[in-house]
């Protein structure tokens, strides 16, 4: 069965949670499906405001904020700075394969972030509802709408959703050094703190210079992002399966 945490990025895990290739695409079917998403991504799945860490205490660490980025992770990138932020290592290595370097999306990376711990623990999560479930498909909807197009147009859907999203930018201390964050509003939804997740990674993502390296599966009906890690950057196809797939389809084509 196909995990969620394929990648440790809410941004694409989130929007391939849609797979045009079962017989039901919705693979959030339900809200234990929504749970075990949670847990894979070590998304903390609170829905009591009362028990969200920091909302009523105004000296409290912006981090410990839900929708707030671990101080080491998920850091926006301030403008002028010109060092990468913390992408996560499945994104900005480049062990992949450089020959067509289909990558292996449905495999788990060891270095991706809380993969393959749906059965287990995450501190913090709660009970999810059938309204959060609502919730984060809409979300979905909204990044599928931001991860199509150019680089140029994903810029601007991501600017329209930023502006639109309730999220606020603020300044926190990570090592001694004043780092910008956004943050969810007090008593964050889950869709508020996935959207703020979400939109933190691809502006990551973007300040790491792999904008223009973040795609869809070009094989059909596959609609699957991912990022292209391959050094020459040609890479068409989500994982193994759909670029077999795609080959396999040529070859039929070339022989008829």
């Amino acid at each position: 069965m196909r995990q969620y945490a394929e990648t440790g990025l809410v941004a694409i895990d989130l929007a391939n949670t849609w797979d045009e290739y079962l017989d039901d695409p919705e693979r959030l079917p339900d809200v234990p499906s929504l749970h075990c998403f949670c847990m894979e991504l070590g998304v903390p799945a609170l829905s009591d405001p009362a028990a969200l860490p920091g909302d009523s205490d105004p000296d409290a660490d912006p981090a410990d904020v839900p929708g707030v980025s671990d101080p080491d992770a998920d850091l926006v990138g301030v403008p002028g700075d010109s060092e990468p932020r913390a992408v996560p290592a499945d994104v900005l290595g480049d062990s992949e394969p450089d020959a067509e370097s289909v990558g292996t999306a449905r495999e788990p990376d060891p270095g991706a972030g809380p993969v393959g711990t749906a059965r287990e623990s995450v501190p913090g999560a709660g009970p999810v509802s059938a309204v959060d479930l609502d919730e984060v498909r809409a979300v979905r909807s909204r990044l599928r709408e931001v991860l199509d197009g150019d680089p140029a147009q994903r810029a601007r859907a991501l600017a329209r959703w930023a502006e639109e999203a309730p999220m606020r930018a603020v300044v926190a201390e990570s090592a001694g050094t004043p780092v910008l964050r956004l943050a969810g509003p007090p008593a964050a939804t889950l869709g508020q703190r996935l959207t703020v997740r979400a939109v933190t990674e691809l502006l990551d993502l973007a300040a790491a210079g792999d904008w223009d390296r973040l795609r869809l599966c070009a094989a059909s009906p596959c609609q699957d992002a991912f990022v292209d890690r391959s050094r020459p950057g040609r890479r068409q196809f989500c994982s193994t399966r759909c670029a077999n797939r795609a080959h396999a389809a040529a070859s039929r084509a070339r022989h008829r």
